[in-house]
């Protein structure tokens, strides 16, 4: 079992297991009994973000909610190769590990193109699709994101300073209320010092900004797959203050998946789920009903 630190014990109550993979240690939580519910974080966050839909989902579903090796409370190797194809290995062998082959799958930030990597490789095992300001294809990259992947001053401000998780919690939740100081030191705990943001900044240099990119080739085929997927039923559930993943992509789904459930949140940024989590609760919880 992975420890769960005391000051956060309250916030996310749960038992968290772990999997060996390839040496490294990935943490998970493996929460209640019933369908299937994999949920999937992005960067700078951990399965933390997902904490409020664990609890309200876990009477009726299992909630099976991964951290990324590099984010949350798994291992944190300094020499890794942080990309998009590995991250996708690595859920589908925790899947394996668990046996599960029918279930649905929610979606954050860098959790779409990991997500929809695994569902392209595995299609007969995802039902139904939960997508929360995410993407699984190519769009616009904000210039403070892209700044961040600039020699020694990348490496400064996201691993020296810790500035890209630490503007997160300002800049990412709209809803002040929801990101009280406990909450803030939810989100940090993990990525105290330099060595552990290692993956926060491996995220960053991994987006595919051009077709000369390693992982490039690995978006690529993903997007040009993801019509076989609109018999699934799908959620949309979108911040519209995001800065990062803005309506341009909440249009790119839409225009992919038109038969699509979506619901707008005029006042949430992209934590969608941490500003609008008591809207979304019941939404999610009618969807998989």
């Amino acid at each position: 079992m992975s420890a769960v630190p005391q000051a956060i014990q309250h916030l996310y109550p749960f038992e968290t297991k772990h999997i060996t993979i390839g040496g490294q240690r990935m943490s998970y939580v493996d929460h209640g009994q019933g369908p299937a519910v994999v949920m999937l974080h992005g960067n700078p966050t951990w399965s933390f973000y997902y904490r409020d839909l664990i609890k309200g989902l876990g009477d009726r579903y299992r909630v099976v909610a991964p951290d990324h090796i590099g984010c949350g409370l798994s291992e944190k190797p300094q020499r890794y190769p942080y990309t998009l194809a590995r991250h996708i290995d690595n859920f589908e062998h925790l899947l394996d590990h668990l046996g599960l082959e029918d279930f649905a799958l929610a979606m954050h930030d860098w959790g779409g193109a990991i997500g929809f990597g695994y569902a392209v490789r595995h299609p007969e095992r995802v039902r139904r699709f939960i997508i929360f300001n995410t993407s699984a294809f190519f769009g616009q990259v904000p210039l403070r994101i892209r700044a961040c992947r600039i020699p020694i001053f990348g490496t400064l401000a996201v691993r020296g300073l810790n500035l890209f998780a630490r503007l997160a919690i300002h800049v990412a939740c709209k809803n002040k209320r929801r990101m009280t100081p406990e909450v803030k030191a939810g989100y940090l705990l993990p990525y105290r010092d330099y060595r552990s943001r290692v993956a926060i900044h491996r995220f960053v240099q991994d987006i595919p900004t051009h077709s000369a990119h390693p992982t490039y080739n690995v978006l690529q085929p993903i997007e040009a797959a993801l019509p076989r997927f609109r018999d699934r039923p799908m959620l949309i559930c979108w911040g519209m203050r995001d800065f990062c993943f803005t309506e341009e992509f909440l249009n790119g789904w839409s225009e992919r998946f038109p038969d699509a459930e979506v619901h707008r949140f005029a006042e949430a940024g992209h934590y969608v789920v941490e500003d609008a989590g008591e809207e979304i609760l019941p939404l999610v919880r009618g969807f998989l009903a």
